[in-house]
């Protein structure tokens, strides 16, 4: 009997010992969802510690590395786990997923196909090591760098959901991987999947936080609001929803009590750093406190050395421009960029970065380069178009300077740019992109967006119009090649209301005139041109007498109907900068 309770005394020990490790476990993973890779680094380690054969833990601690950006440490986890036992699904999948950071993109294949087929068992794939494999890929796969088949995740996902269709956790990652595949969805399956994950678990705060980021894009803050409120409510530890609604509310309602509210929540629930501190310094920012808050910034860099994180860098620098003081803001700038992953910069970086060197001579190629690189870099339409208008802006600023004219050909870029990226673009928009190529000397670009513009607005006079303004000029030496056509198309649309478009008919049928009375030698069309324009202005001695002199002689040379030209072509009255519509 004695022997027989010290046998079940041992054996409930045992069995709360496991239940102990099991929470443990779960508790470092819930630190990984919940940012706090301090505390799970320290979780998992103790496990693999008291264990060194749990493969879950020994899994986990090498992502947490990997969310740490430590790769080196998450690949040496892993291959001296492999090297102890290499019948182990789980970490064969975890150096898979390192093997794709480093763009070992086949061997990751066949690493998470060995870890498929090796858990197999008489009911099908092992839904855990799916998870995993999908997971990984996901992480992994971005805009800019397509490493791994997302299609393949979400299969092997989909595949898991099936198989374990009470793990909140799957149907987390399935969202993830239907957000990136389809980026431009708004939503669909991965709102889905974040709903169903929060109905299997709803004290899980990571799907909450995805259906926010969901919405964030969208720019849609109530419901953006309203699921990082669910996700602390669920979860009142989730440091990362207290970190996006300090920042909303920071700078989207500009409350800035409500906003240093969440950011004490966030630094009580994450792990300890100094850096931290940064909150109360971007609050300082953000009420235009820029001398105290660059100061405090300066102060946190000299305690954290090279771990100093991006983003003081670039608060102090925009802190500067603010201040309108920019040549010290040059030396932050560059940092921010020398220091920040490139995944982590977007059109706001490239903007800044292009406000400060703009007041440096000699910069406009490097100027170009920022704002197209930075359109590159954001995934958020509405980011890209106001980059896009802010560098056609400051092109056409430059341009103003006498000696910096052709600068407006880098403004038409950076305008046609917007145009092809805009679902709908406006008239203006369209009409901007020829104006600035015309007044940039890219007469050949002119002309294709005026054409262009034509086609989308053939009832719009200013298509044809500047189409013919273009062709002058490049057609200059032969002139019948694109200039008569285009002139007689104009005089054409012109005829449709004489009074209204006078000014385009006249010029059009001026430039006639002198290429049938000179050029072609056809004084006869040269003389129907003429009187054609007499009906509209009668009393114009200059045309009176051209008609005199034609009817003398139709082969006979006239004088010209144009206005006076400048050495680049463009004539004076064409350099009125007018706007569609």
């Amino acid at each position: 009997m004695k022997k027989f309770s010290i046998a079940f005394l041992v054996t409930a020990l045992l069995a709360f010992s496991g239940v102990g490790m099991a929470q443990s476990l779960q508790d470092g993973i819930n630190d990984v969802y919940a940012e706090r890779f301090k505390s799970a680094q320290s979780t998992f380690e103790k496990l693999v510690a008291s264990n060194p054969n749990n493969l879950e833990a020994i899994y986990w601690l090498g992502q947490t590395f990997i969310e740490t950006n430590n790769i080196k440490a998450a690949n040496d986890v892993y291959d001296k786990a492999l090297l102890a036992s290499a019948n182990a699904p789980l970490v064969i999948v975890g150096k898979g997923h390192v093997e794709l950071i480093e763009n070992k993109v086949s061997e990751a294949r066949q690493r998470f196909e060995s870890a498929i087929v090796m858990s197999r068992g008489k009911k099908g794939d092992d839904p855990a090591i799916l998870n995993a494999v999908g997971r990984a890929i996901t992480e992994v796969y971005t805009d800019k760098e397509k490493k791994g088949d997302i299609n393949y995740a979400i299969e092997k996902l989909e595949a898991a959901a099936a198989r374990d269709q009470k793990n909140a956790e799957i149907y987390l990652n399935l969202g993830n991987a239907y957000r990136k595949a389809r980026p431009g969805e708004g939503g669909g399956k991965a709102f889905e999947n974040y709903r169903k994950a929060t109905e299997i678990n709803p004290a899980f705060g990571a799907p909450y936080y995805r259906l926010a980021q969901l919405f964030y894009s969208q720019r849609n803050w109530e419901l953006y609001e309203q699921y990082l409120n669910d996700a602390v409510a669920k979860d009142p530890k989730f440091a990362p929803a207290y970190y996006d609604l300090y920042y909303y509310k920071l700078l989207v309602k500009k409350d800035f009590a409500a906003a240093e509210l969440d950011a004490a929540k966030f630094i009580q629930n994450t792990d300890p750093d100094p850096q931290n501190a940064y909150l109360a310094i971007q609050t300082k920012w953000a009420k235009k406190e820029f001398d105290q808050a660059i100061a405090e910034a300066k102060n946190l860099i000299s305690q954290a050395g090279d771990k100093t994180k991006p983003i003081v860098y670039r608060l102090i620098a925009d802190a500067y421009v603010q201040k309108k003081d920019t040549t010290p803001a040059k030396q932050y700038i560059d940092l921010l960029f020398a220091k920040a992953p490139r995944e982590e910069l977007n059109a706001n970086d490239y903007r800044l970065k292009a406000d400060i060197y703009s007041v440096i001579p000699g910069m406009e190629d490097s100027l170009f380069a920022f704002y197209k690189a930075g359109v590159e870099a954001d995934t958020i339409l509405e980011n890209k178009i106001e980059l896009l208008k802010r560098g056609a802006e400051v092109f056409r600023t430059k341009a103003l300077a006498p000696d910096k004219k052709f600068l407006r050909e880098k403004e038409g870029d950076l305008a046609s740019m917007l145009v092809d990226l805009k679902p709908k673009a406006t008239i203006n928009e369209m009409f901007d992109v020829g104006r600035a190529y015309y007044f940039g000397g890219a007469n050949a670009k002119s002309y294709a967006a005026f054409v262009k513009f034509t086609e989308k607005y053939p009832d719009e006079v200013y298509g044809w119009e500047w189409k013919f303004n273009n062709a002058r000029v490049i057609d200059s030496t032969k002139k019948d090649s694109i200039a008569v056509p285009d002139a007689l198309r104009l005089v054409e649309f012109a005829e449709k209301d004489t009074a209204k478009y006078k000014k385009q008919f006249l010029s059009a049928a001026g430039f006639l005139v002198e290429y049938y009375a000179n050029v072609a030698k056809d004084g006869a069309k040269a003389l129907e041109f003429v009187n054609k324009m007499l009906v509209l202005d009668p009393a114009n001695q200059s045309l009176l007498s051209i008609k005199q002199q034609l009817e003398k002689s139709g082969s006979q040379r006239a004088p010209s109907t144009q206005p006076r030209t400048g050495s680049s072509g463009k004539t004076d009255s064409g350099k009125r900068e007018t706007s569609a519509g």
